[in-house]
């Protein structure tokens, strides 16, 4: 691994970075996203990222967020993502975790600048366990971040709907 990645996974595990991330890191990449069409995602540039679109879990109205994702292909070649709502280690669950409970089969992603239409399947169980284990080695500052939480946090899978 990189000296570079090393420094930014210990610096993104303090508490300054949970709560100046929050405000800064998601403005960046919308602002950058929208600049490219689609093409970069700044945060990308580190972990591979999507953007998501999901109606809000009261309004109904879109919500878009940029989210680090860690993405699968299975032995058939289908394409999902794991999205960690680790909220940067903070205490409640980010909103588009109850967004994504609320409305699992209405949300989109935009991945390396396409819109795909996913379901949304949040993980419990033995498959939970096994998808955490390899986010912590996809990304280790997570250990931080649960560590600095009473909640569980909450992995889901995306996966692609049929025609899309």
């Amino acid at each position: 691994m990189a000296p570079g990645v090393r420094l930014i996974q210990k610096v993104s595990s303090t508490r300054t970075f949970a709560r100046l991330a929050p405000h800064v890191v998601p403005a960046m990449d919308r602002t950058v996203h929208r600049l490219t069409r689609g093409k970069v995602l700044l945060s990308a540039q580190l972990l591979p990222g999507v953007i998501l679109t999901v109606p809000g879990a009261r309004s109904g109205q879109p919500r878009t967020t940029p989210l680090a994702c860690m993405p699968e292909r299975s032995e058939r070649g289908d394409r999902s993502w794991i999205l960690v709502g680790s909220n940067f280690g903070r205490p409640g669950h980010p909103a588009w975790t109850a967004n994504l409970l609320a409305h699992p089969d209405d949300a989109v992603i935009n991945w390396k600048g396409h819109d795909i239409a996913v379901r949304a399947r949040l993980l419990e169980g033995a498959e939970r366990e096994e998808v955490w284990l390899a986010a912590l080695a996809f990304w280790p500052p997570y250990a931080t971040y649960q560590a600095r939480v009473e909640r569980e946090i909450r992995l889901f899978r995306l996966e692609s709907r049929p025609g899309s």
